[in-house]
């Protein structure tokens, strides 16, 4: 019995070892695409940046920063040639883990300047809008 208890703590300390590595890997990266964005530094850069709403079309029409444009993430390899590549972009969805996919994928197409909104869309306190369509 003692020896599964060690073989049972080795798989549990590799999990978390696993677990804090992907963590870890995720920060490195994130600081090497440009970085998140508080809300006030979100708001100050808006209006020289391109901002991306990558939610699905249905809770973008419900609600969104104003001033965005929805483009999918499902959508973003096939419309990112829209976007240009010498102005910011300023990103945001629901999920974190879309949001950061979504830049390294802007990065690896020559974007330069891609930020994101620290907290998503839930953590946003400025202006929004419903779309009428």
């Amino acid at each position: 019995m003692s020896n599964f208890l060690i073989v049972l703590d080795i798989i549990l300390l590799i999990i978390v070892l696993i677990i804090i590595g992907i963590w870890g890997w995720n920060k490195i990266q994130a600081k090497s695409l440009g970085g998140e964005l508080t809300n006030e530094e979100f708001k100050k850069g808006m209006r020289k940046a391109q901002i991306i709403d990558l939610r699905e079309k249905e809770p973008f029409k419900r609600k969104h920063i104003e001033g965005a444009r929805n483009l999918p993430y499902t959508m973003l390899k096939y419309q990112y040639g829209e976007l240009r590549s010498d102005l910011p972009v300023y990103l945001y969805s629901d999920s974190n883990t879309i949001t950061l996919r979504a830049a390294r994928f802007l990065k690896k197409k020559g974007f330069v300047s891609i930020h994101w909104l620290k907290g998503g869309f839930e953590a946003w306190d400025g202006r929004t809008k419903k779309s009428k369509y």
